[in-house]
């Protein structure tokens, strides 16, 4: 007589207390894993029929050389606890799998067995294909240093932080841009029974919030890459007061405008020490066109290029000096062909250099400057002796004319101030 309370398999009687596969279409048949898996038939029961797997709760998923106590029914409530909770929080795991479990026997069971296992083996390959290197790190090191380094707090003060806003520690603000972005998923959940339209609504929920959040990191990006916060300080003027830069060429200006498509792929930083670099290897050009300009000349040490700078400097001083006399010698031949219109004219060797300068911007010949001169000379004369006269100036002497030549008079020294 079989013991009580234990389970056969009705196909090769062998004991199936802790799991069993029972057909849901006839009664009575319950077969072990063995034979479930041949496809074994006896009576009305075929192999197509319906099944259900009983568990009697001591079925050891591992074997008996690494069970470790764990039954089935603990294994799969690990399996939901490391879902649920995520690696690492083996204190909850515990707690979902069973008062008997401690943290470190979940920690140690997990680790073993689907980790370092076999399961961990077939899932884990040793060599992943296609994974990209990254040789910025140390050997082992998880990311690289850019990614993993939080990027530095903005460099404002507490009253400039309060009314940002602004949280240093967290390089966070109160009002962030699309502030109800969290409402998409603040009560999502995710239950066993959702439908499949349910669980393709909430990934729509979650895809969203990600995109909201990427658009928020997006302008905190442009925010501190084209300085935007101390542009809204006003601290970018106080800055650019203290600082003076270098005067900006016109060659520069021109290039600047040309670059200008490129300045939405470049940060405000990158930009400005794009161009001084610029500044800095036409500097280097000109210094390497100069050595070059020494070598070519024999010299080979700095020591000979101050000697020869002096001796180059004195000849072109030289040079300046002979171009300044040769030109002043230019001017004075000038002079002499300007009078070329009156210097054949009657009168023209009584007149002094600048009588003959007046007559030519006058447009006045010689003769009649002469007459001009001599009616208001002899005029002041008559004047200064008392004796009345009346000046009787020629047809041809309108008033500017007359004034011209009286102020020339009078700066000449011919006549007084108060006469003219």
């Amino acid at each position: 007589m079989a013991e009580l309370g234990k389970k056969y398999c009705v196909y090769c009687l062998a004991e199936v207390s802790s799991l069993r596969f029972r057909c849901t279409e006839c009664a009575d048949i319950e077969l072990c894993p063995d034979c479930f898996s041949a496809g074994a038939e006896i009576g009305p029961h075929r192999r197509w029929h319906g099944y259900q797997l009983v568990d009697g709760g001591r079925f050891t998923l591992w074997g008996a050389e690494a069970e470790g106590g764990w039954s089935s029914r603990e294994e799969q409530l690990l399996l939901d606890a490391i879902e649920q909770f995520g690696f690492g929080n083996w204190e909850d795991m515990a707690t979902h799998v069973g008062a008997s479990r401690t943290p470190q026997e979940v920690m140690e069971h997990y680790v073993s067995m689907y980790i370092h296992g076999n399961l961990g083996k077939a899932c884990i390959p040793d060599t992943i294909p296609n994974r990209v290197t990254d040789h910025t790190c140390p050997s082992g090191g998880p990311l690289s240093p850019s990614l993993t380094t939080p990027l530095p707090p903005l460099d404002i003060s507490v009253a400039e932080q309060q009314q940002l806003g602004y949280m240093p520690l967290r390089d966070d603000y109160e009002i962030e841009y699309d502030q109800d972005a969290e409402t998409l998923i603040s009560g999502l959940s995710v239950n066993y029974d959702d439908d499949d339209v349910e669980i393709e609504l909430k990934r729509a929920h979650v895809d969203m919030y990600v995109r909201k959040l990427k658009e928020r990191q997006r302008r905190k990006n442009i925010a501190r890459d084209y300085n935007l916060v101390p542009a809204f300080l006003g601290k970018d003027k106080k800055d650019k007061e203290k600082t003076p830069k270098r005067k900006i060429t016109k060659e520069e200006k021109e290039l600047r405008l040309k670059l200008r498509p490129l300045y939405q792929f470049m940060s405000c930083k990158e930009f400005e020490d794009f161009f001084e670099n610029m500044h800095k290897e036409r500097i280097l050009r000109a210094k390497i066109r100069e050595l070059q300009r020494y070598r070519r000349n024999g010299i080979t040490k700095m020591e000979e290029s101050a000697e020869y700078e002096a001796a180059r400097h004195k000849r072109e001083k030289r040079k300046e000096n002979k171009n300044i006399a040769s030109s002043k010698r230019g001017k004075e031949d000038g002079k002499e062909g300007e009078f070329a219109a009156i210097e054949n004219l009657p009168g023209f060797e009584l007149l002094s250099d600048r009588e003959k300068v007046l007559c030519s911007s006058l447009n006045l010949t010689p003769a009649r400057y002469v007459t001009v001169k001599t009616i208001i000379i002899k005029d002041h004369l008559q004047k200064r002796q008392g004796i009345p006269s009346k000046s009787r100036l020629p047809s041809y002497l309108d008033k500017v004319l007359k004034k011209r030549i009286l102020n020339f008079l009078t700066e000449s020294g011919w006549i007084s101030r108060d006469a003219s």
